[in-house]
């Protein structure tokens, strides 16, 4: 009597545990273009997101000539000054942000020289960065479209 108690027991208790369903963890936007754009050095969560393959984001952000004066108010903390020849430098919290574009650190004049249609994702990275030297005011990483990767004849 022992045993059938103790087996109806076990059955009943272990037919929900084993009946539940795997829910597949849905990603937000900013964790999609982390994977399709980032490497793992520029991967974070603590960051701000610009899609500009969206078009609302796209649309206003053709207006600009410069895509750190279309930064300019959109972000908390973030603020460009400009110097002398007209070069803007943005700084993140009072400290000065390095930037990057495709992952690669460049100089704040390069920036005037990059159309803002050839953009895909602008991540701004608040506060240390380990993955630029003289980035301890964060970071500005810009992500130019990738091709379709067919080659043409």
């Amino acid at each position: 009597m022992k045993k059938l108690f103790l087996i109806i027991f076990v059955t009943v208790f272990s037919i929900p545990i084993f009946s539940q369903k795997r829910v597949s963890q849905v990603k937000t936007k900013e964790e999609l273009l982390n994977e399709e754009y980032c490497s793992p050095l520029f991967n974070t969560s603590n960051a701000d997101y610009f899609d500009l393959l969206d078009d609302r984001a796209n649309s206003s952000a053709m207006a600009y000539l410069n895509v750190l004066d279309w930064l300019q108010g959109r972000v908390a903390g973030l603020q460009i000054y400009t110097v002398k020849n007209n070069l803007r430098i943005p700084y993140i919290r009072n400290q000065r942000a390095a930037v990057f574009v495709n992952e690669i650190r460049i100089d704040y004049d390069y920036l005037t020289m990059l159309p803002v249609t050839d953009i895909a994702m602008i991540k701004i990275i608040k506060g240390s960065f380990i993955g630029g030297w003289g980035g301890a005011g964060g970071a500005i990483a810009i992500y130019t479209i990738r091709g379709d990767g067919e080659e043409e004849q």
